[in-house]
């Protein structure tokens, strides 16, 4: 990696010990209290890279002290490109991998736990593969997010990473990706390869399209049929394609509640989303996503033979959605940040309830007389 400029986040630094207060991942930070005007809030604006300005009052904190502390203990160099792959935010790994371990888990024999190496495998390709998904967001979006506060500091439209270090680092990414795609069978190595073509289209059905959300669903649940074929050898579509639907249909709520932070800033740069499509009527079309995702799960029990925890762990979900949609309120950005978070706990609660549910399956053949018990036939 070549030597960099003072990168976005040192210069966001510089501002913090100025300013004495933290600094948010967007690049926004907040003035100290004293400073405040006691009348109202009111926003400042600075330029920390070419000629952006940025929200500096903000409600929505996404950086943790944990979270800086990687960033920080990584050398200057290294730095951008761990925030250009998101390292610093988990959720998305968490929404791209939990998919995989459902199928993984489905597919475990009964009565047994899921394969740990195969759950192992995938959480490595689970980063690797969040990481070269958001590089070439980026790096096709490198104007649009200069133009929007939130991600006006991200690598490359900053100019801390340049479009062809992204695309050594994209190459490196995937490289590594591919090393763990080939320790899969070949069925599986033909059914990812084929996922492709979406991951790279996908960041530009934004300009094209106000169902951006719906081609994410269709890239983000591939691990629903990869997992599956990876611990059986082939897809049993019977289980495989209602899982798929099922995880498309949530998709598409959490990332509408997402895209809702950023439908000002999206109307003037002339981007599109289900939150502007749908507008008001938002919670409505969430409602349908919701009793068609439980149901496509409903269909996997049946087809699975799952039994009473997994309906149980069905049930919470079911709660979960419910509650998620009705007090989700659209124009508070960090309540949208909140919302969307708290899916990582119900793919969590799904899992487990797959688990449980395999475990209380009687395996194969229990409790039949082997073929030494079976008296002579008379």
């Amino acid at each position: 990696m070549l030597p960099m400029k003072p990168t976005c986040w040192a210069k966001l630094m510089a501002l913090r010990r100025l300013s004495g207060s933290p600094a948010c991942s967007s690049g926004i930070f907040t003035l100290p209290r004293e400073e405040k005007p006691r009348s109202t809030s009111f926003l400042v604006h600075t330029r920390i890279s070419g000629n952006v300005p940025f929200n500096v009052s903000h409600g929505r904190k996404q950086f943790g002290s944990s979270v800086a502390a990687i960033i920080d203990a990584a050398s200057a160099p290294v730095r951008p490109y761990l925030r250009l792959m998101r390292l610093d935010k988990p959720i998305g790994t968490w929404l791209l991998y939990l998919p995989c371990t459902w199928s993984i888990a489905l597919a475990a024999e009964p009565g047994s736990l899921p394969d740990i190496g195969m759950l192992t495998l995938f959480a490595t390709g689970a980063v690797l593969m969040r990481g070269a998904g958001c590089t070439i967001n980026d790096m096709w979006d490198k104007n649009f997010d200069r133009k929007v506060s939130r991600t006006a500091t991200r690598p490359i439209a900053c100019g801390d990473v340049s479009r062809s270090q992204a695309l050594v680092f994209l190459g490196g990414q995937l490289s590594l990706a591919l090393g763990v795609l080939l320790c899969l069978n070949y069925y599986s190595i033909a059914l990812g390869a084929a996922s492709l073509p979406l991951v790279f289209t996908y960041p530009l059905m934004k300009r094209f399209t106000y169902w951006p959300q719906l081609v994410l669903g269709l890239v983000i649940n591939w691990g629903t049929l990869l997992g599956w074929a990876a611990v059986k050898g082939a897809c049993d579509w019977s289980v495989c394609l209602p899982l798929y639907f099922s995880g498309v249909m949530w998709t598409l709520i959490y990332d509408t509640i997402y895209a809702h932070q950023d439908k000002e800033d999206d109307i003037k740069i002339g981007v599109k989303s289900t939150a502007l499509r749908f507008g008001e009527y938002t919670k409505l079309w969430l409602t349908g996503f919701a009793a068609a995702s439980v149901g496509g799960l409903v269909a996997v029990g049946l087809s699975n033979e799952q039994t009473l925890p997994y309906y149980a762990a069905l049930t919470a979900v079911a709660l979960h959605l419910a509650r998620q949609i009705y007090t989700l309120e659209m124009n508070k950005p960090e309540d949208c940040w909140r919302k969307f978070v708290s899916n990582r706990n119900l793919g969590l609660i799904l899992l487990l309830g797959i688990i449980v549910g395999n475990l209380w399956k009687q395996r194969q053949y229990h409790g039949e007389p082997s073929d030494s018990n079976v008296g002579p036939v008379p």
